[in-house]
């Protein structure tokens, strides 16, 4: 492999995808992007207890061999590009590669590196598990009821981009167009955006949940639609889904009402509005959600929410041989070089990233010392900020502290 500007490793391996299975050596490359605002202070974090957790669990018969590749602000620095090519060659060359946040501008600016990377490598699911610490405060009295993991897909609906300003000449020439061909009445000076959901992309995402429920040992899987008004496109997801379900598991799913369904992955459905209120109410419920874009983003926040917030909850990015995995939450700028915000997101997604590789012992060990950690009371700002008489620490202090309890 060759790069314009990045320099390879001197050492380290990559892993590979084959037969549909990662296949990681024992000296793995793993490429990682700092990120930017908080970024470098939550992958330095990150990174010490990602070393620590592979040390205790292979006494150095196993290293992670760290590749830094640029992305966000220090890649324009550097080369002149916000996502360089060679970015995108190194992670789909490594197979798996680890993110900070990166600045997307409201309004105006560059395009999301966050969206431009999952499109360009075609990460299809955005895969965010939610899960509740015990300490962790809380708004909702059963935190501990809600388990869940969601499948958000990744390069439709309206996130794919094609949209055009209010008084742009592409506006006016489709408004005037969907008006006179079509007979719809939209007003001269709107903005424009197109929702596409093809029956590729949702087929494609259901066998990746399905496969995971199996693997997982996920009960219920329920698909997220607003298929009540949005009739052929968030409808046609719905029934999309349930034809994957049908036509390849379907030995051993049962939908919601049928007969004989003990012992096989329930497949349902919901509204998405009915969705907010039932992981609310309901969230013992609820297994796996499978969802388009913005559906599935906005239900991960909201269930993140009841679990302490974006701070500890991970995500991943997750194509056919490609994975990448990422903080979730933004880039906070006003806390960038303070060692102040708490890394949890990013350590939990490095955790699935582990998983993701096979090497389970690693995730296990992250996950067990982060929720021990937890338990002690010994945490950053975001947490301690709700916690009556707890002293905050820093991003490293919390970091020293999990790296403490995995020795």
């Amino acid at each position: 492999m060759e790069f314009n500007f990045l320099k390879l490793p001197e050492k380290g391996e990559r892993i590979c995808f084959s037969d549909g299975k990662v296949h990681a050596p024992s000296n793995p490359v793993i490429p990682y992007i700092e990120g930017d605002g908080i970024g470098p202070d939550i992958m330095r974090a990150s990174r010490r207890v990602f070393d620590s957790a592979v040390r205790k669990a292979y006494g150095g018969r196993k290293e992670v061999v760290w590749f830094e590749i640029l992305g966000g602000e220090k890649a324009f620095k550097a080369c002149g590009e916000y996502l360089p090519e060679d970015t995108l060659k190194a992670i789909e060359y490594y197979v798996a590669a680890i993110k900070g946040p990166l600045t997307t501008p409201v309004g105006g600016g560059h395009r999301s590196l966050n969206v431009t990377i999952r499109q360009k490598l075609d990460l299809y699911a955005c895969v965010r598990p939610v899960r509740y610490f015990a300490g962790v405060p809380s708004p909702v009295k059963h935190p501990e009821k809600l388990n869940v993991v969601i499948f958000r897909e990744n390069t439709e609906d309206v996130y794919i981009g094609s949209e055009w300003e209010s008084g742009s000449k592409e506006a006016k020439g489709m408004i005037e167009y969907l008006n006179r061909k079509l007979g719809t009445n939209i007003r001269a000076e709107s903005g424009i955006g197109i929702k596409p959901i093809s029956s590729f992309a949702t087929k494609r995402l259901m066998r990746k949940a399905l496969n995971y429920a199996i693997e997982h040992e996920r009960s219920s899987i329920t698909i997220m639609h607003k298929g009540n008004i949005m009739k052929w496109t968030e409808g046609a997801f719905r029934e999309w889904a349930y034809e994957t379900a049908r036509e390849e598991f379907g030995e051993i799913v049962a939908e919601e009402g049928q007969a004989n369904a003990r012992g096989k992955i329930l497949i349902k459905d919901r509204i998405a509005d009915s969705m907010f209120q039932q992981v609310l109410t309901r969230p013992d419920e609820y297994d796996l959600i499978v969802a388009p874009n913005l559906n599935g983003d906005y239900i991960s926040d909201a269930c993140a929410a009841q679990v302490g917030g974006l701070g500890i909850a991970p995500g991943a990015n997750i194509g056919d041989g490609v994975a990448v995995f990422e903080a979730t939450h933004g880039t906070a700028p006003k806390y960038a070089n303070q060692d102040k915000v708490n890394p949890g997101s990013l350590i939990l997604s490095g955790a699935m990233m582990f998983d993701y590789i096979g090497w389970e012992e690693v995730s296990q060990i992250i996950v067990e010392a982060f929720g021990e950690t937890i338990r002690q009371k010994r945490v950053t700002y975001d947490l301690a900020r709700r916690m009556e008489g707890i002293a905050e620490l820093k991003t490293s202090e919390f970091a020293s502290a999990i790296v403490e309890n995995i020795g």
